[in-house]
């Protein structure tokens, strides 16, 4: 179904070039205005409040604060605003995650350019878009949308703060960072982190950080 009012449409990404070019092709679209095209998810999230476009365009793997804590806040603060997750990677957890946060959409960037479109215009008409790589991995219930088979890891055993943290220590911030980007004191960053080395044996920051790196949780 095509929308034939004007949508409102904010892109995310770190990628200078694959933003621009987005952008662009974004503005050829009849019925698309492109209102900002922003490289991380910090400004999304500023913009996306002021702006309050139909719909966000986020990248998956941008610095600063972490694109589902940035989604999260985003509907929270402009309900109206729809998100829709555009990455190369599509991994359960970040499947699990975009799930979690209610996205409307998640396009992987093997797509060819007018899946977007597609997913922009059944979104915008109030459905939900998953690219077939995710859509294999759903399943829709009664209770809503989840992964088919979750993994169950040391990983799915923390919290959503908890995870929230452990990322911002893989990419080497500071409790005093951390805390500011999170809107709690460095004493509740020093509470998670205690309670993250309890939780997966981990005995020192440092090592927290390696397995953050290897589960991959740097990039989410």
């Amino acid at each position: 179904m095509t929308v034939t009012k004007t949508l409102r449409i904010l892109i995310a990404d770190d990628h200078a070039m694959m933003r621009g070019a987005l952008a662009k092709w974004l503005e050829d679209v009849d019925n698309v205005q492109v209102v900002d095209a922003v490289s991380n998810a910090d400004d999304a999230l500023s913009v996306a409040v002021r702006e309050r476009p139909d719909i966000v365009l986020m990248d998956i793997d941008m610095p600063g604060l972490g694109c589902f804590s940035a989604a999260r806040s985003i509907t929270a603060q402009s309900p109206e605003t729809s998100i829709i997750f555009v990455s190369a990677f599509y991994h359960d957890r970040y499947i699990e995650q975009a799930l979690a946060v209610e996205a409307a959409g998640y396009v992987t960037k093997s797509e060819p350019p007018d899946k977007l479109i597609d997913a922009i215009q059944t979104v915008a008409a109030g459905g939900v878009y998953f690219s077939p790589e995710v859509q294999s991995r759903i399943t829709v219930d009664s209770e809503g949308a989840k992964l088919t088979n979750p993994v169950q890891t040391r990983v799915s055993s923390l919290t959503r703060r908890e995870l929230e943290v452990v990322r911002y220590i893989a990419r080497g911030m500071l409790n005093k960072e951390i805390a500011q980007l999170m809107g709690i004191s460095a004493k509740t960053v020093e509470q998670h982190t205690f309670h993250l080395m309890t939780k997966l044996d981990i005995h020192n920051r440092v090592e927290l950080a390696r397995f953050a790196i290897r589960e991959g949780l740097a990039e989410a």
